[in-house]
């Protein structure tokens, strides 16, 4: 049977599409911006999603006639292994209703308090959402950087470029929790540690942000760390503060301060689009809005390698006793099962 019902649902999609087209077609439409931009976009990307599961549907039925005519030939397996993990990867199809869903996305990671033992495990997450980045193909990218004192890194902000890259990341944010053996006291003692993990989308120039001058406070500094033979020979570093807000962005990886500027007010843009999805939830729904803030203590997820090796989602529950292969990026069941709580 083609892969219809459940997750693969094009029927469903095509009733949301059918209502939001008669929506779109309300002549009053353009009286709210705001709702008929978001309207728009919310239909794009499910009239999106719709044509990826017809697709889906088409190669299935295509190889059962193949494998029925060629049950051993090595093409065809090998094809449907492929659409196999089309299908997987088709799970989370359904699941990105979010305006925002289809956008990239920025990654900060922050060592929690702990020192030397925070700052390695922030930049073991790091590596970690690099390497599941890699495994979809998206391109990752350090915007800025500051090393640990004397080892792994203080915070790291990540520009990752790919189709939904902010749907399968906006449910990791929050604080991640480390326990295991410390590779930096002498004495073999269990150690736990914290990052917190903050994401928001990657607004592109569709999306209208007003920003007032007046309203930026805008300071150059040296960079420093990795990034060129430019760091730490010129002030071209650009930290922007939205005084209204209090949002703070900084960039100091591009080679000069003009671009470092652009990128940081790129990112004040996304990070003003992604306060005003906050606001909007927390009218609709204070618990939604509730579970985005970070807060020590409140971590949404464990990493225990010692005593015993278990990697566990607080919120749904999910288990990974793999955890080397999770600290390498294996990250998508627990995205997977997040998508579908919040849904």
């Amino acid at each position: 049977m083609p892969p219809s019902g459940g997750f693969f649902n094009p029927n469903k999609l095509e009733s949301e599409i059918n209502e939001l087209t008669e929506q779109a077609n309300n002549p009053n439409l353009w009286d709210n911006p705001d709702n008929a931009r978001a309207l728009l976009q919310k239909k794009s990307g499910l009239e999106k999603s719709l044509a990826e599961l017809r697709n889906l549907e088409s190669e299935y039925k295509n190889l059962v006639d193949l494998y029925d005519m060629a049950p051993d030939d090595s093409d065809v397996l090998s094809a449907i292994e492929k659409l196999a993990d089309a299908a997987h990867r088709a799970k989370f199809i359904t699941l990105f209703s979010d305006p925002a869903d289809n956008s990239g996305a920025f990654l900060f990671i922050q060592a929690g308090a702990g020192g030397t033992e925070a700052q390695d495990w922030a930049q073991m997450l790091a590596r970690m959402y690099a390497r599941w980045a890699e495994r979809h193909s998206f391109k990752c990218e350090i915007i800025e950087e500051h090393p640990g004192d004397t080892a792994g890194i203080k915070n790291i902000t990540y520009r990752i470029s790919g189709e939904r890259a902010y749907g399968w990341l906006k449910n990791e944010i929050g604080v991640h929790r480390l326990v295991r053996i410390s590779p930096f006291n002498a004495n073999g003692k269990r150690q736990t540690s914290f990052a917190s993990v903050d994401v928001w989308p990657d607004v592109d120039d569709s999306i209208e942000i007003e920003i007032n001058d007046k309203d930026l406070r805008i300071d150059t500094y040296r960079s420093s760390g990795a990034g060129g033979q430019h760091v730490n020979k010129t002030d071209s570093a650009v930290r922007i503060t939205h005084i209204p807000t209090g949002i703070v962005v900084t960039c100091q990886n591009e080679r000069s301060q003009i671009q470092n500027k652009e990128m940081a007010m790129k990112m004040l843009r996304s990070k003003l689009y992604e306060l005003e999805l906050q606001k909007r939830a927390e009218a609709e729904n204070a618990a939604l809005a509730a579970q985005k803030k970070i807060e020590w203590g409140s971590q949404i997820r464990n990493y225990v390698l010692y005593p015993y090796q278990l990697v566990k989602d607080v919120r749904t529950g999910v288990e990974k006793t793999d955890s080397s292969a999770v600290l390498d990026g294996d990250l998508d069941d627990f995205m997977l099962a997040s998508l579908q709580q919040n849904q």
